[in-house]
């Protein structure tokens, strides 16, 4: 007997969940993940309805810490999807739909919409970290945030650029590294996504519907703060991030959020926060093109550098890793020329 593919069982069921409609199902989004989400599309009471389904390979993923963030979400009193029917052992979840316009897709050149958006994004995330308690999602700590650094040299040094760090490099790197995590680690500590950005972030009503949260912490109370100004996919001017910031910064002190009292110190915080995730982010998109054949990640790895370099400029304790930075674009250029000789 011919084993069934994965999208025929899912297909089997959704017509479990829904056996005298007729639908039809077609893509919706992928993720950086293993995780594929599908559209499902059918008419109810002669108008036409949507809801999403998720295919979690469970040998993969876990649906659990999904639903167990989805409800930490939704008691915070922000626009996530709603579960609708649930098979933890195939790995599926059927979810209302949020939506298909990711802020990525909305943004542009009216300056007002993307303010409003943005607001909306700060005064949600404000809401979750207001809800947060220890004990209740896994602590970002300092092995974590160590193991999510080490993809950095794994990946992209080892692998991307194919270079490999000569003993004092490696000193340099692995002790900044603990100064990186001593800030962080210093933190107040809230509930966060994790991948607070343009593209997990929805334009729906109440704004924003927020998406992707499977793999939130309890850590850094700016880390989203960075993934959402600081987007990988979006480049916005740093004078707007910087007032951006700022407002959140007040609008954080007034609801009494365990932000820095002075602006300055709140502000190396989150630029400090935004090393550890350049650093990170760019070791995840190498490990996607290169383990995953995910290569459309590549064109997002210079504004990601020039992030880190941006700020590496600005304190004399990072100055290290634009040394390196420096002495890896060298060594590419002169490979290079090699090849062309």
């Amino acid at each position: 007997m011919k084993q069934l593919g994965r999208y025929q069982i899912l297909e089997n069921w959704i017509k479990l969940q829904f056996p005298t409609r007729t639908f039809l199902l077609s893509p919706a989004s992928t993720d950086a993940s293993f995780r594929r989400y599908f559209r499902i599309s059918f008419s109810e009471n002669h108008s036409h309805k949507t809801l999403i389904v998720m295919d979690a390979p469970p040998q993969h993923e876990d649906c659990v810490s999904f639903l167990h963030v989805a409800k930490v979400f939704s008691e915070a009193n922000v626009h996530v999807p709603e579960v609708l029917a649930q098979d933890l052992k195939q790995g599926f979840l059927l979810l209302s739909d949020l939506e298909s316009t990711t802020y990525l897709e909305a943004v542009g050149a009216d300056s007002s919409v993307t303010d409003h958006l943005y607001s909306d994004a700060v005064d949600a995330l404000i809401r979750i970290q207001l809800a947060s308690y220890s004990g209740v999602l896994p602590d970002y700590d300092e092995a974590l945030l160590l193991k999510e650094l080490t993809l950095f040299p794994d990946w992209y040094l080892a692998k991307h650029l194919q270079v490999v760090l000569n003993v004092k490099q490696k000193t340099e790197l692995d002790e900044g590294f603990k100064r990186i995590l001593q800030n962080n680690l210093a933190q107040p500590r809230v509930f966060v996504h994790r991948d607070y950005h343009s593209r997990n972030l929805m334009v729906t009503t109440p704004n924003p519907g927020i998406v992707d949260f499977q793999d939130a912490v309890y850590g850094p109370i700016t880390y989203d703060l960075v993934s959402l100004f600081k987007d990988a996919y979006i480049c916005w001017d740093e004078e707007r991030i910087l007032d951006w910031i700022i407002r959140y910064w007040e609008k954080a002190k007034k609801v009494r959020l365990p932000v820095a009292a002075n602006f300055t110190d709140f502000y190396r915080d989150f630029e400090w926060m935004g090393v550890q995730r350049h650093i990170k982010v760019l070791g995840i998109f190498a490990r996607l093109c290169h383990r995953d054949g995910k290569n459309n990640y590549l064109r997002d790895m210079p504004l990601v550098i020039n992030y880190l370099r941006e700020t590496c400029e600005r304190y004399s304790e990072l100055n290290f890793l634009l040394v390196l930075l420096d002495e890896l674009e060298i060594g590419r250029q002169e490979i290079e020329i090699g090849y062309d000789s």
